[in-house]
């Protein structure tokens, strides 16, 4: 049997090298087609847009393209590989943008010297595209360009590794923590990790409800706490003034363990050392920071979700970025905001708690699914997310001030 990593050889080759291709959307069969499409014909919409740029929503595809862009300097777990190799994960991305919302997508990988150099780049090709989808690019460095490009860009930038994996973090986070009778406001988390996507759910988190200083978040040191001199600004916001030095003294007693750090960092002892009913979130891919039978081994209470389709509860950022961006393209937004993300974490969490049709379930394989320890949020290919997400999303742009449109009537009836 031809193992996974030929098999996903063989998928990024044939039958075309890559992922993602060019169509075209209008006739190029005849002369009139072309000299419609090219000289002298395309001179027309040259002239619309200049007189009112604007138009280029009506006579281009911009309204409609996302750039997903990287330097490649965090590609998926496995580091600093460079932008060639990232191209593989860009284009994927590209792949889910047109598969689940029919969004085109180009992908750009930067070379560049500077982060200031790198933003600059991208803003300078920021007004090619109706949204811009950041991706792959290490911190602290991704949270001084995401705060650049949204303020130098006149349209939606959104850092997939931070903020779609926080809305999908915190949608199955809410109902596991329902599930178990708990409330995210009383509930003690550790956070193993302290990089985007780490620092990320916890700000979401606590717009949902938890309290900072209930979270105890780790990095390669230990425990981020209050007397350490050596965190950045963005890990100085979770110092927590305690005594808790390592994972065994934070885990002990913890509602939830959110893991965004790399394999088996966490023990079936500490699983042990758990409140009752825990909620553990091991979201390292490919390899969780504990395997789900390992954990099960040792507590018959707890839910745990894990970043892989091979398990139950999968956390997966395409639940929530390309119906995001939907919604923001649809409204015409000019960025994506907290009251959009907060939208999103909510039709999330809530669909999980509908029937699952049956297209669901035999994409799937399974013959029945509700909402309970092994489903707290929907199955990618739950095709009533766009709809339900993109909605919210929109909604939420034009209820906050944000879009240059008002909702379509019957919008994603």
């Amino acid at each position: 049997m031809t193992d996974i990593r030929q098999q996903a050889l063989d998928y990024h080759q044939f039958p075309t090298p890559g992922k993602i291709s060019v169509e075209l959307t209008t006739p190029a069969e005849t002369s009139l087609d072309l000299s419609l499409a090219y000289s002298p014909g395309v001179a027309e919409p040259c002239r619309a847009i200049a007189e009112n740029p604007d138009d280029v929503y009506k006579y281009t595809g911009k309204g409609n393209t996302v750039a997903v862009i990287t330097n490649g300097t965090a590609v998926l777990g496995l580091g600093n590989l460079g932008g060639m190799a990232s191209k593989p994960v860009m284009e994927g991305k590209a792949l889910l943008f047109k598969r689940f919302a029919n969004i085109n997508s180009f992908d750009i990988e930067v070379k560049h010297k500077t982060i200031e150099e790198f933003i600059s780049t991208v803003a300078n090709i920021s007004d090619s595209f109706g949204g811009i989808n950041l991706e792959d690019i290490k911190a602290p460095d991704c949270f001084v360009i995401e705060k650049a490009l949204i303020e130098h860009c006149k349209v939606p930038v959104f850092h997939d590794d931070q903020h779609g994996t926080a809305i999908v973090t915190a949608a199955g986070m809410i109902n596991s923590l329902e599930i178990q009778g708990k409330s995210i406001k009383n509930s003690n988390i550790v956070c193993m990790g302290a990089g985007a996507a780490a620092i990320a759910c916890m700000e979401l988190l606590i717009t949902c409800g938890a309290q900072r200083e209930k979270i105890y978040m780790l990095d390669t040191k230990g425990v981020i706490h209050t007397r350490r001199d050596d965190l950045n600004e963005y890990k100085r916001l979770f110092a927590n003034n305690t005594d808790k030095r390592n994972l065994d003294d934070a885990i002990e007693g913890a509602d939830v363990f959110l893991g965004v750090s790399g394999p088996n960092v966490l023990s079936p002892e500490q699983v042990r050392l758990m409140a009752k009913k825990p909620v553990i979130f091991a979201c390292s891919n490919p390899d969780p920071e504990i395997k789900p039978e390992l954990a099960l081994a040792v507590r018959d209470d707890l839910i745990i979700a894990t970043g892989r389709s091979d398990y139950p509860n999968q956390v997966n950022n395409v639940l929530c970025f390309p119906f995001i961006f939907r919604g923001a393209l649809d409204v015409r937004a000019r960025i994506i905001n907290n009251e959009m993300k907060i939208a999103a974490v909510h039709a999330i969490r809530k669909l999980a708690k509908e029937p699952v049709p049956q297209d669901v379930l035999s994409a799937i394989g399974e013959d029945e699914l509700a909402f309970g320890k092994d489903y707290i949020i929907p199955k990618p290919m739950d095709s009533r997310l766009c709809k339900r997400v993109a909605k919210a999303v929109a909604q939420a742009a034009v209820d906050s001030g944000v879009a240059a449109l008002k909702m379509p009537d019957n919008y994603m009836q």
